[in-house]
């Protein structure tokens, strides 16, 4: 073993105590008065292999009810260069609304009721399928995609080195607590012989 290892008291969140990588998304919601809200996530990822997403979220959020009631979100994935619009989108509400949304450039989804943030890389329209409670205060919102998009600059394909791609189109990775890194490369990962997923 490679250094000392310490336990950590799991009487109390222990996620503040090293970090973590993950991606940082803008979901999208309709609020009841018909106006949008965009709020930042970190926990979230697809669910399973096949076209469904999910992240988590609270009850006591604007974002938990307004899926609720609406029964669909959207999902954007801003660029690097973007932090500080994703930053903004978790400003506090005032008289129960997000006055700085409104200055925080979007366009509309294409199936559900929704926006999405412009200039990010990739785009996610999703029906409800399911919320499950409990995770202490959180809840696991998961949603079907039922439309995506991509910027064409952001697409793999088959012609183009992935290390090419990475360099020009460089992703944007929240480190959990409170920082936030751009990725523009990344090395092939060694799977064993035979690996099947």
């Amino acid at each position: 073993m490679h250094g000392q290892v310490v336990s950590l008291d799991v009487t109390a969140p222990i996620w503040e105590r090293f970090f973590t990588v993950a991606p940082l998304v803008l979901v999208g919601t309709r609020e009841e008065d018909g106006s949008y809200d965009l709020a930042p996530k970190h926990m979230a990822t697809p669910m399973g292999w096949q076209n469904y997403f999910g992240f988590i979220c609270t009850p006591r959020h604007r974002t938990y009810h307004n899926v609720w009631r609406e029964r669909a979100f959207t999902v954007s994935y801003p660029r690097p260069t973007q932090v500080v619009l994703a930053s903004l989108a978790a400003s506090p509400r005032i008289d129960d609304a997000k006055p700085v949304l409104g200055a925080l450039p979007t366009f509309p989804a294409r199936l559900i009721d929704g926006v999405f943030i412009e200039d990010g890389y990739l785009f996610l329209e999703c029906e409800l399928d399911r919320i499950i409670d409990d995770f202490g205060e959180n809840s696991l919102v998961t949603g079907k995609i039922v439309a995506a998009h991509l910027q064409e600059s952001a697409m793999r394909l088959s012609d183009r080195a992935d290390e090419e791609l990475l360099s020009e189109s460089p992703l944007l990775v929240y480190l959990a607590p409170g920082r936030f890194a751009e990725v523009r490369e990344g090395l092939a990962f060694p799977y064993p012989i035979g690996f099947s997923r």
